[in-house]
């Protein structure tokens, strides 16, 4: 069942996006008032991420050994309560919920996984850790999570032409499996992004701002969520919330860490389809039509 089919249980914003798409309209051309509500209907998606990371940095802006608490801990109670919020205030339905939790889980697997073969490092102490991970990391991936999710409604998104689901769960499923197994036999990531572009290739996003239709192609897309990651990533590391080894706080993140955010939007992505179906054009539709 799609999230189309409850719009009821989550806070509709519709008539203040066709108040606002008004007023721009009014004021401003239209070859920069659409602009502007694109990247503010974006905005209002992601907000839970930007919420995360304006906590991480405004902790680290703020904190001090008077503190009577450790930041690390301070973030997971606060990441707690923005997901509590965002149900009580219905800015995310409970079946957008299930699947966020799924990529809390699998996050932070990767998470206990990818810190313990050193591959990055949490430096700052807390009380709320295990496996020297903080607790808050396993909320960072859900903001992918619920970014996808929210997006997918907020924008009345359709995928069209999809591929079977049996090949994209394959495809996500080897993408996390590689997560892991490359740091035993061969990294097989150039032939997963290869498989990106061959299953999605045609697949394009259509989506809505007011009556006004657009339609982007979901590879496209792939990268562009892939590159906001990457600076997001750039914020934690610059913040001292994490680091890779041998790389200095005002270093940028290596540009090889956005392949790894491409694939796993991938992974994302078709998660989110285990609840989202009636957004995606599928071969067993189009043979109804």
């Amino acid at each position: 069942m799609g999230l189309q089919t409850t719009p009821s249980r989550a806070t509709d914003t519709r008539g203040m996006e066709l108040a606002v798409q008004a007023k721009l309209r009014a004021i401003l051309p239209f070859w920069l008032s659409e602009p502007l509500l694109i990247i503010g209907k974006l905005l209002w998606a992601s907000l839970f991420a930007v919420l995360i990371l304006l906590g991480i940095i405004l902790s680290k802006a703020i904190w001090s050994d008077a503190v009577p608490f450790w930041r690390y801990d301070a973030l997971v109670i606060y990441a707690v309560s923005l997901q509590i919020l965002f149900l009580l205030f219905k800015l995310e339905t409970w079946d957008e919920a299930k699947v966020i939790i799924l990529f809390h889980l699998s996050g932070t697997v990767m998470e206990f996984f990818k810190v313990n073969a050193g591959s990055w490092a949490y430096p700052e102490p807390g009380v709320l850790k295990l496996f020297s991970v903080p607790l808050f990391t396993g909320f960072m991936y859900a903001s992918v999570g619920s970014f996808i999710a929210r997006a997918i409604r907020l924008f009345d998104m359709r995928f069209t032409p999809y591929p079977p689901l049996w090949m994209t769960f394959v495809l996500a499923g080897a993408i996390y499996i590689n997560f892991f197994a490359h740091h035993f036999v061969t990294d097989i990531r150039l032939g997963l992004f290869a498989a990106t572009v061959i299953l999605f290739y045609r697949t394009k996003i259509r989506i809505r701002i007011g009556a006004q239709d657009y339609w982007l192609p979901m590879v496209l897309a792939g990268i562009f969520v892939g590159f906001c990651l990457w600076i997001a990533e750039n914020i934690g590391t610059r913040t001292g919330t994490w680091a890779y080894p041998g790389q200095a706080w005002y270093q940028w993140v290596a540009w090889s860490k956005m392949g790894s955010w491409y694939l796993l939007i991938f992974v994302s992505f078709v998660t989110v389809t285990l609840v989202f179906r009636d957004e995606l054009d599928t071969p067993d539709k189009r043979s109804t039509r």
